[in-house]
């Protein structure tokens, strides 16, 4: 019942501002014509669906977003099996105030 819930590194999107003035990758999962509805500036989209067949550098800081949270969460658990240093944000893009593309 709580495996979707239990043990995620999450953020605000007020602290997603901050990673992202720090170099920090925003990883958007939710699927093409979302993202190109807006989207952050300089996220990379990749769907929850192909999440799981790409590669990622293990040494930068990644952090996913979706619309609601949801299928980053889902995102975040794939990414943490492979090694991936990833942060999931909360709220997704219903909490973002910052400017979109």
């Amino acid at each position: 019942m709580f495996g979707i819930f239990s043990k995620v590194n999450s953020i605000s999107t007020d602290e997603l501002s901050q990673e992202i003035k720090n170099g920090g990758q925003v990883i958007d999962v939710r699927e093409p014509y979302e993202f190109n509805r807006g989207h952050i500036i300089g996220a990379r989209n990749i769907p929850l669906g192909q999440i799981d067949s790409i590669s990622l550098a293990q040494d930068k800081k990644y952090f996913v977003i979706c619309q609601s949270g949801m299928r980053s969460r889902k995102a975040y658990k794939i990414l943490r099996k492979k090694g991936i240093n990833v942060t999931n944000i909360n709220g997704g893009m219903l909490a973002w105030k910052g400017k979109t593309k």
